[in-house]
C-alpha cells in the first residue's frame, strides 16, 4: 500500500501542476497511461464498469482481481479532440455515454460514437480534482448519482460538484505488458532519431473509413517512456487540398529543417488520396504545407498515392518511395519537395500491397513492405535485397506475422531505425488493439530487429 500511496502522490503531483483555482471550469490536460478514478466525496469508491454500465463501487486492497481491472482504465488522447481525453478499459472498449447513462462499448470508429467517448478535463471541486465534461455537451457534467454514473445537466450545489469531481490515483491493475507503447489507438507508425531522442509519427487511428485529420508526434529518450507533443500537422486548417484521410506519415531531416511526407483527401469534391510535404524548424512541428498542392497526386501513377516514405543514402541523395498496389520510387531533388516525373520508376515485388521502407546496412539495401490487407490478421512485414536504393531486388520472405497465442493480429506498416553508433536495430509498427482490436482500432508496437551472419533478418517476434 505504500509504494501505491506514493505512485497516487506522484499522480496528483502531475495533475496538480496544470490547475489554479478549484472548481474552475478551465481546461486541465491529464496524464495518459493506467489509471484508476476516485470519488472526492466518497473516498475508496472509484469509476468502475459492471455488465458494461458505468458505476461507482467500493474497491479495497482485499478485492478480487477483477473487480480491481475493471477499476482500471487507460487514459487516451480523446477519440474526437487531441486537446480531451477518452477512457479504455483493459477488454479493450471506451466509456461513452448514451442517453446521458455511461457505459462501455466497442470503439466504431463513428463520429457520433468518437464524441460520446470524448471528455475534456476541467478543475475539480477540490485541488488535484477534475469532472468531465462531454465533448458538445460543456453544460454537463459525468457525476455518480445512487452509485450510478451520469452525464447531467450542471447544477449550481455544492453537492453536485463533490458528486461531479474525481481523483485520478495510481490503477489498481498496473500495465502488465510492453505494448502498445503510446496509449491509445494508433497505425502506420514512422520511427526515426533526430538530435538524442526517438521520435514516433503515427496515424491516428479508431476514425470509421481512416478519415483522421490530424497527426501527432512523440518523443522518448529510450523507446520506453514516450512524451505526447501534440498535433503536429492537422489537415482541415493547415492544408487547402486535403482535410481528413492523414495517413502513413515520414518525417526526415535535412537542409537544416524537417519534412514531413503524407497522404491526405477529402470529405468531397475530390476525394482521392494525394501525397503531400510538409515542412518544420522542430521535428515535433507545427508543420506547414510546403507546396500548397499534392506533390504526388492520385491517378498519377498506378495505385494509391499513399504511405511515404523517404531514404537518404550515404552520398545524400534522397529518395522518395510510395505506393498501394504497385511500389514507387524517385530521387528527390535537393529542395525534398520536387522530383523529375521522368525519374519515377516502378519497383513492384511479388506480394506487396502497400507500406514500403528501405534502410542500408553493411553495403546492403533493404526494400521492406506490407502484405494482405490491414484489415486481415494476416497482414504482415516481407523484405527484398538489393545493391542500390532501386534495386534490383531479391525476395527474402515473411518477417513479421501474427501471434494468435499472445493476441497479435495484423502487425505490419512497419518502419525500422538503429540506435545511434550501433549494430543495434527496431522496428515499429501497428497491430490489431488487444485484446479486441480490428482494422480501425490498431495500436502500436515497438520490438527489435535482428540481422543473421549472412546479413538476413530474423523473424521479428512481435511481443504482446
Amino acid at each position: 500500500m505504500a509504494r501505491r500511496a506514493r505512485a497516487c502522490a506522484v499522480s496528483l503531483l502531475v495533475l496538480a501542476a496544470s490547475l489554479t483555482l478549484p472548481g474552475t471550469a478551465h481546461a486541465v490536460t491529464l496524464p495518459t497511461g493506467a489509471r484508476s478514478l476516485e470519488s472526492v466525496n466518497l473516498p475508496g469508491r472509484y469509476v468502475r464498469h459492471a455488465d458494461h454500465l458505468g458505476r461507482l463501487d467500493a474497491v479495497t486492497a482485499a478485492a478480487s482481481a477483477q473487480v480491481k481491472l475493471d477499476a482500471t482504465v487507460t487514459v487516451t488522447s480523446g477519440l474526437a479532440s487531441p486537446s480531451c481525453h477518452s477512457f479504455q478499459a483493459a477488454n479493450g472498449m471506451f466509456l461513452r455515454h448514451r442517453d446521458w447513462r455511461l457505459r462501455l462499448e466497442a470503439n466504431t470508429g463513428t463520429t457520433r460514437f468518437r464524441e460520446d467517448a470524448t471528455f475534456c478535463a476541467v478543475a475539480g471541486s477540490v485541488t488535484g480534482s477534475v469532472s468531465l465534461t462531454p465533448l458538445g455537451h460543456p453544460t454537463r457534467r459525468l457525476r455518480h448519482r445512487d452509485h450510478e454514473l451520469w452525464v447531467d445537466p450542471v447544477q449550481d450545489t455544492a453537492r453536485f460538484r463533490a458528486d461531479s469531481s474525481f481523483r485520478l490515483t495510481a490503477p489498481w491493475t498496473p500495465k502488465s505488458t510492453r505494448g502498445p507503447v503510446i496509449p491509445g489507438l494508433y497505425a502506420d507508425p514512422h520511427i526515426a532519431h533526430f538530435g538524442g531522442r526517438y521520435y514516433l509519427y503515427p496515424t491516428t487511428d479508431g476514425y470509421a473509413g481512416w478519415a483522421a485529420p490530424y497527426y501527432k508526434a512523440f518523443s522518448s529518450a529510450d523507446l520506453v517512456d514516450w512524451t505526447d507533443h501534440g498535433v503536429a500537422l492537422d489537415l482541415r486548417p493547415d492544408v487547402s487540398w486535403a482535410d481528413d484521410s492523414a495517413w502513413a506519415p515520414a518525417v526526415v531531416a535535412k537542409n537544416g529543417r524537417y519534412h514531413l511526407y503524407f497522404s491526405g483527401g477529402a470529405t468531397s469534391g475530390d476525394t482521392g488520396k494525394h501525397l503531400g510535404v510538409a515542412v518544420s524548424d522542430s521535428p515535433t512541428g507545427p508543420f506547414r504545407d510546403a507546396l500548397g498542392r499534392p506533390l504526388v497526386r492520385a491517378g498519377a501513377y498506378a495505385g494509391q498515392a499513399i504511405d511515404p516514405m523517404v531514404f537518404t543514402d550515404d552520398d545524400g541523395r534522397s529518395y522518395l518511395y510510395w505506393g498501394n498496389g504497385a511500389a514507387h520510387v524517385v530521387p528527390l531533388n535537393a529542395d525534398m519537395v520536387s522530383f523529375d516525373p521522368a525519374a519515377v520508376r516502378t519497383i513492384t515485388p511479388s506480394g506487396y500491397r502497400e507500406a514500403t521502407f528501405v534502410l542500408k546496412r553493411a553495403g546492403t539495401y533493404y526494400f521492406m513492405w506490407s502484405e494482405n490487407d490491414t484489415r486481415d490478421e494476416d497482414y504482415r512485414v516481407a523484405y527484398a535485397t538489393g545493391p542500390s536504393p532501386l534495386g534490383p531486388w531479391t525476395k527474402r520472405g515473411v518477417v513479421l506475422r501474427k501471434r494468435l497465442e499472445v493476441g497479435v493480429k495484423g502487425p505490419g506498416h512497419h518502419s525500422v531505425v538503429r540506435a545511434p553508433g550501433t549494430d543495434t536495430w527496431y522496428a515499429a509498427y501497428h497491430r490489431f488493439a488487444v485484446p479486441a482490436g480490428d482494422g480501425t482500432n490498431r495500436e502500436v508496437a515497438i520490438d527489435r530487429v535482428a540481422f543473421n551472419a549472412d546479413g538476413t533478418i530474423a523473424p521479428i517476434v512481435p511481443t504482446p
